[in-house]
């Protein structure tokens, strides 16, 4: 397996929308390893989702659990993911594997409720809150065609160039 390249904006392709994964097979596994393999070799990675390396399938992946004090469902693995409840609305800094020169300010909801499948085709559900909510809906909109930059309110006042650290 290889790391694949990550699409970079203004790369058009990041807006294509995905469509539902309809097949779990052997490919699928193969492309979800070569996914994971690629976001682990992202910096501070937590999440990817399958349109960001040219790939417009609706997969993704997050994984939280090395944040101190955030509650977390692990490491996951999400098909044909799907917000089916918001609640509330929190103000945070995200970046992007996709928009590396970057930060912004995004408002998103700050409880979810979320279904999906696994990559088996198995159905998951969870209730999610905070810095993991918060990265479900940064990896949802990748499937959307959003990048967290359509989320600013003001690119002039939330958007600032990322710290480079020697």
């Amino acid at each position: 397996m290889s790391v694949l390249d990550i699409l970079i904006y203004p790369d058009e392709r990041l807006r294509q929308l995905s469509v539902p994964v309809g097949q779990f097979n052997g490919a699928l596994q193969e492309k979800i390893d070569a996914l994971e393999e690629t976001r682990l070799a992202g910096p501070g990675a937590v999440g990817i989702a399958a349109p960001q390396t040219g790939w417009f399938e609706r997969v993704l992946i997050v994984d939280v659990s090395g944040r101190k004090k955030t509650a977390s469902h692990g490491h996951l693995v999400l098909v044909n993911p799907e917000i089916t409840e918001w609640e509330g609305h929190v103000m945070g800094r995200e970046g992007c594997l996709s928009v590396p020169e970057y930060t912004g300010n995004v408002l998103r909801a700050e409880k979810i409720h979320l279904d999906a499948l696994d990559r088996d085709g198995n159905p998951l559900s969870f209730d999610m809150e905070g810095f993991e909510a918060r990265a479900i809906q940064h990896e949802l909109d990748h499937l959307d065609g959003l990048l967290f930059l359509d989320r600013l309110v003001s690119r002039r006042q939330d958007l600032f160039q990322r710290k480079n650290y020697k």
